[in-house]
């Protein structure tokens, strides 16, 4: 099974790269899901399973997939579309890579930026050998051009292009080989219905358990030769938000710190330790989640608050504050959002050490 990175680039590497960091507008910290440079390059290939039975959590999906992957070979067929949505970090990407080493074929990645014009589309599905998956990452910004060529060779493994202008043009249909789309969003509502009707798979990453976090904390230490306690593993897996990118990012911070003090194993005390140097707390929250909970509370009475007014008062980027930190403020009951606003929570008062007040009715603007 081959990996391939897909682009129309003279370096589809770097075209991949390109359009990954142009996604946000924030830059990815050590507890941002979102994948660094680092952690999208090959050298992350040795800790991704290379099999179903070997992937961490998900059961349910793990379940489905087993059950189409069967029935696929059973009839010789390649698998359904599947459409895979939920928070970053969780493991689409790895679970694509997976389902092409189970059925034998490539696995073809790339992402809806890199797919800004026909040519880019029509070269990547002509390039197909019967059974390959193509991974398309973000799919939900693919533009309307593409998204409308990726309909029938969907639906009839039929590729239509058109070929000269005006009165002239005519459309030529090109057969394509039978193929899989794995399609990737965190925003599944922001899909087209045309093209979310094409799936015949559609399933949720959830967040990990903790015991979940663990096991996949031990086996990656395992592979980097890392040598880690029950405790130390249970205390990274802990800060980890439920993400397992952001475990593996952790615990390879944490190896760093032991083997600069120059100690054999890493234990539940120096992990804490390490997570605390780098402002990671036993909540999982970083300096800047606490830096918006204390805004909220110490200027704003504890809310309700508009984000506007948070992200001026804070100093931080708006984009930022929505899409890196409030979801799992949010998730996990250190905040609450009201049509009046944002609002902490009994929960944020006790973690950061206040007592929570009677509030009198703001009338911040929502923004």
């Amino acid at each position: 099974m081959a990996i391939k990175r897909s682009s129309d680039s003279p370096d589809p590497d770097q075209a991949y790269k390109t359009n990954r960091s142009k996604q946000s507008s924030y830059e990815v910290t050590l507890l941002s899901p979102q994948a660094n440079t680092q952690e999208t390059e090959n050298n992350e290939a040795k800790i991704r399973p290379q099999k179903l039975a070997d992937y961490i959590g998900q059961k349910k999906l793990k379940g489905i997939l087993n059950m189409a992957i069967a029935a696929a070979k059973d009839r010789a067929d390649p698998l359904d579309h599947l459409l895979l949505y939920g928070p970053p970090g969780l493991g689409k990407t790895t679970m694509s890579l997976i389902l092409a080493a189970e059925m034998g074929v490539d696995c073809k990645i790339t992402s809806a930026p890199a797919l800004e014009r026909p040519r880019d589309i029509t070269r990547l599905l002509v390039s197909l050998k019967p059974g390959d998956i193509i991974f398309i990452d973000e799919i939900h910004r693919l533009n309307r051009m593409t998204e409308e060529l990726l309909y029938p060779a969907m639906e009839d493994f039929r590729l239509d292009v058109t070929i000269g202008k005006g009165q002239t043009a005519k459309t030529r249909s090109i057969p394509l080989p039978p193929f899989t789309l794995v399609g990737a969003t965190t925003k599944a509502g922001a899909l087209s219905s045309p093209l979310r009707d094409r799936f015949g798979i559609i399933q949720r990453l959830r967040f990990y358990e903790l015991d979940e976090l663990t096991l996949i904390v031990k086996r990656t230490a395992e592979i980097l030769q890392a040598a880690i306690t029950e405790a130390g593993a249970i205390e990274i897996a802990r800060r980890s938000r439920g993400t397992p990118r952001i475990a593996n990012r952790l615990l390879r911070r944490v190896r760093d710190y032991v083997q600069v003090e120059k100690v054999a194993t890493i234990t539940e005390e120096l992990a804490a330790i390490a997570m605390n140097l780098f402002d990671v707390d036993a909540q999982g929250l970083d300096w800047t989640d606490r830096l918006v909970l204390n805004t909220i509370i110490k200027q704003f009475n504890g809310g309700p608050v508009g984000l506007e007014a948070i992200a001026a008062a804070t100093g931080e980027d708006r984009k930022t504050i929505e899409e890196v930190y409030e979801p799992y403020l949010l998730q996990n009951g250190y905040l609450s959002r009201t049509h009046r606003g944002r609002t902490v929570t009994a929960k944020t008062y006790r973690h950061l050490g206040y007592q929570p007040q009677e509030r009198e009715p703001q009338q911040t603007e929502l923004l």
